[in-house]
């Protein structure tokens, strides 16, 4: 590598600040604090979220409409949807055999 054009590249231990789980890596992000583990001196950075505590990760995620946004769209549009329904191609095609039956009584 070329010195002097790269960022300083560290082991580190992120930390989880709700659950305390701590995850060995490297990064670029400077640090203050210091720990030791297993022999080793690590620069410490503490996170918020991270994939022990995500909801998305821990499987606890739930989709919530806070704003009520279904209930609006369907308040808006209720009347313009009310019959509206998607014709298949077998039942144009049995409506236009019961044409051509009428048609052919007559």
């Amino acid at each position: 590598m070329k010195e002097g054009i790269h960022p300083n590249y560290k082991p580190v231990v992120f930390v989880d600040a709700n659950t305390g789980k701590e995850f060995i890596t490297r990064s670029t992000k400077p640090t203050t604090d210091k720990k030791v583990i297993d022999g080793v001196e690590y620069g410490v950075v503490s996170l918020e979220i991270t994939s022990d505590t995500h909801p998305f990760w821990t499987g606890k995620q739930h989709r919530v409409d806070t704003a009520g946004r279904i209930d609006l769209f369907n308040k808006r549009f209720a009347s313009n949807i009310v019959g509206a329904k998607r014709k298949t191609r077998k039942a144009a095609v049995k409506k236009d055999e019961d044409q051509t039956e009428e048609s052919a009584e007559k």
